[in-house]
Protein backbone atom coordinates (compact mmCIF):
# COMPACT_ATOMS: atom_id res chain seq x y z
CA UNK A 1 0.00 0.00 0.00
CA UNK A 2 1.56 3.68 -0.60
CA UNK A 3 2.52 5.66 2.32
CA UNK A 4 -0.64 7.67 1.72
CA UNK A 5 -3.31 5.34 1.98
CA UNK A 6 -1.82 4.06 5.17
CA UNK A 7 -1.85 7.48 6.77
CA UNK A 8 -5.68 7.89 5.75
CA UNK A 9 -6.47 5.17 7.11
CA UNK A 10 -5.19 5.57 10.37
CA UNK A 11 -6.38 9.45 10.33
CA UNK A 12 -9.60 7.76 9.90
CA UNK A 13 -9.11 5.09 12.74
CA UNK A 14 -8.01 8.02 15.17
CA UNK A 15 -10.97 9.76 14.38
CA UNK A 16 -13.63 7.30 15.34
CA UNK A 17 -11.71 6.26 17.88
CA UNK A 18 -11.86 9.78 18.95
CA UNK A 19 -15.53 9.72 18.59
CA UNK A 20 -16.76 7.42 21.13
CA UNK A 21 -13.64 6.89 23.42
CA UNK A 22 -13.73 9.01 26.69
CA UNK A 23 -11.26 11.37 27.62
CA UNK A 24 -12.76 15.16 26.76
CA UNK A 25 -9.21 16.75 27.66
CA UNK A 26 -6.89 13.75 27.81
CA UNK A 27 -7.32 10.99 24.92
CA UNK A 28 -10.01 12.29 22.31
CA UNK A 29 -7.62 15.35 22.44
CA UNK A 30 -4.69 13.14 21.82
CA UNK A 31 -6.31 11.65 18.88
CA UNK A 32 -6.80 14.42 16.92
CA UNK A 33 -3.59 15.91 17.56
CA UNK A 34 -1.84 12.72 16.23
CA UNK A 35 -4.13 13.04 13.26
CA UNK A 36 -2.97 16.78 12.62
CA UNK A 37 -5.09 19.10 14.47
CA UNK A 38 -3.25 21.93 15.72
CA UNK A 39 -5.12 21.87 19.10
CA UNK A 40 -3.61 23.80 22.15
CA UNK A 41 -3.90 23.21 25.93
CA UNK A 42 -6.55 22.48 28.36
CA UNK A 43 -8.92 21.98 25.47
CA UNK A 44 -12.20 19.70 25.70
CA UNK A 45 -14.04 17.46 22.92
CA UNK A 46 -17.14 16.15 23.32
CA UNK A 47 -18.13 12.92 22.51
CA UNK A 48 -18.86 11.99 18.55
CA UNK A 49 -17.30 15.60 16.99
CA UNK A 50 -16.33 15.36 13.72
CA UNK A 51 -13.23 17.49 12.91
CA UNK A 52 -12.20 17.05 9.09
CA UNK A 53 -11.72 13.46 7.78
CA UNK A 54 -9.54 14.32 5.12
CA UNK A 55 -7.74 17.32 5.72
CA UNK A 56 -7.32 18.14 9.72
CA UNK A 57 -4.16 19.76 9.43
CA UNK A 58 -6.42 22.37 7.98
CA UNK A 59 -8.74 23.18 12.01
CA UNK A 60 -6.63 25.09 14.47
CA UNK A 61 -8.35 25.06 18.09
CA UNK A 62 -6.82 27.54 20.77
CA UNK A 63 -6.31 27.32 24.36
CA UNK A 64 -9.32 26.33 26.80
CA UNK A 65 -11.63 26.32 24.07
CA UNK A 66 -14.97 23.67 24.26
CA UNK A 67 -16.23 21.88 21.36
CA UNK A 68 -19.54 20.14 22.09
CA UNK A 69 -20.69 16.80 21.25
CA UNK A 70 -21.72 16.04 18.22
CA UNK A 71 -19.93 19.36 16.64
CA UNK A 72 -18.56 18.84 13.10
CA UNK A 73 -15.90 21.61 11.37
CA UNK A 74 -15.46 21.14 7.91
CA UNK A 75 -12.11 23.03 7.05
CA UNK A 76 -12.05 22.46 3.16
CA UNK A 77 -14.39 22.69 0.03
CA UNK A 78 -12.65 23.66 -3.03
CA UNK A 79 -10.59 26.83 -2.40
CA UNK A 80 -12.25 27.47 0.91
CA UNK A 81 -10.07 25.98 3.47
CA UNK A 82 -9.35 26.08 6.88
CA UNK A 83 -10.89 26.48 10.78
CA UNK A 84 -9.65 28.32 13.35
CA UNK A 85 -11.28 28.25 17.05
CA UNK A 86 -9.77 30.61 18.80
CA UNK A 87 -8.92 30.82 22.65
CA UNK A 88 -11.41 30.16 25.12
CA UNK A 89 -14.51 29.75 22.03
CA UNK A 90 -17.30 27.29 22.88
CA UNK A 91 -18.81 25.33 20.19
CA UNK A 92 -22.29 24.29 21.40
CA UNK A 93 -23.73 20.80 21.00
CA UNK A 94 -24.58 19.94 16.80
CA UNK A 95 -22.83 23.24 15.41
CA UNK A 96 -21.36 22.62 11.74
CA UNK A 97 -18.92 25.26 11.30
CA UNK A 98 -18.25 25.40 7.66
CA UNK A 99 -14.85 26.30 5.67
CA UNK A 100 -12.51 29.72 5.93
CA UNK A 101 -14.37 30.39 9.12
CA UNK A 102 -12.45 32.04 12.14
CA UNK A 103 -14.23 31.87 15.46
CA UNK A 104 -12.99 34.81 17.72
CA UNK A 105 -11.45 34.59 21.14
CA UNK A 106 -14.16 33.95 24.20
CA UNK A 107 -16.90 33.59 21.03
CA UNK A 108 -19.78 31.50 21.78
CA UNK A 109 -22.14 29.31 19.01
CA UNK A 110 -25.03 28.27 20.50
CA UNK A 111 -26.51 24.73 20.39
CA UNK A 112 -27.14 23.33 16.44
CA UNK A 113 -26.41 26.59 14.80
CA UNK A 114 -24.56 26.53 11.09
CA UNK A 115 -21.46 28.72 11.22
CA UNK A 116 -21.07 29.72 7.61
CA UNK A 117 -18.78 33.10 8.15
CA UNK A 118 -16.36 34.36 10.96
CA UNK A 119 -17.63 35.19 14.46
CA UNK A 120 -16.36 38.34 15.94
CA UNK A 121 -14.32 37.59 19.49
CA UNK A 122 -17.03 37.86 22.66
CA UNK A 123 -19.76 37.18 20.53
CA UNK A 124 -22.63 35.14 20.99
CA UNK A 125 -24.06 33.76 17.41
CA UNK A 126 -27.27 31.78 16.91
CA UNK A 127 -29.15 29.69 13.73
CA UNK A 128 -28.65 28.68 10.55
CA UNK A 129 -26.74 30.82 9.56
CA UNK A 130 -25.56 32.19 12.61
CA UNK A 131 -25.72 35.55 13.35
CA UNK A 132 -24.70 37.73 16.41
CA UNK A 133 -27.38 37.91 18.50
CA UNK A 134 -25.35 39.00 21.91
CA UNK A 135 -21.73 40.65 23.40
CA UNK A 136 -20.53 38.22 25.98
CA UNK A 137 -18.84 39.89 28.80
CA UNK A 138 -16.81 37.41 30.05
CA UNK A 139 -15.81 34.19 28.17
CA UNK A 140 -18.22 31.15 28.84
CA UNK A 141 -15.30 28.74 30.45
CA UNK A 142 -15.58 25.52 32.78
CA UNK A 143 -15.17 28.13 36.30
CA UNK A 144 -17.88 30.56 34.93
CA UNK A 145 -21.09 29.81 36.17
CA UNK A 146 -23.92 29.75 33.63
CA UNK A 147 -25.85 32.61 35.49
CA UNK A 148 -22.30 34.81 35.83
CA UNK A 149 -21.90 34.33 31.94
CA UNK A 150 -25.42 35.39 31.39
CA UNK A 151 -25.52 38.50 33.85
CA UNK A 152 -22.86 39.72 31.40
CA UNK A 153 -24.27 39.66 27.84
CA UNK A 154 -25.25 42.41 26.33
CA UNK A 155 -27.97 41.96 23.38
CA UNK A 156 -27.46 42.84 19.90
CA UNK A 157 -31.11 42.99 19.03
CA UNK A 158 -34.19 44.63 20.88
CA UNK A 159 -37.16 42.80 21.74
CA UNK A 160 -39.02 43.59 18.22
CA UNK A 161 -35.71 41.39 16.62
CA UNK A 162 -34.13 44.58 15.00
CA UNK A 163 -30.70 45.25 15.84
CA UNK A 164 -30.34 48.60 17.72
CA UNK A 165 -27.60 51.13 17.73
CA UNK A 166 -24.68 50.06 19.98
CA UNK A 167 -26.38 46.79 20.85
CA UNK A 168 -28.99 48.52 23.67
CA UNK A 169 -32.36 47.17 23.93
Amino acid sequence: MKESTVRGLINRLFQNLARILPGAQTLRVKLHRARGVHIGKDVWIGYDVILDTSRPHLITIGDRASVGIRATVIAHFKETQGVTIEEDAFIGPGVIILPNVIIGRGAVVTAGSVVTKSVPPMTVVQGNPAVAIAKCGVPLTPDISLKAFSRRLTSLTSTSGKSTPGGKT
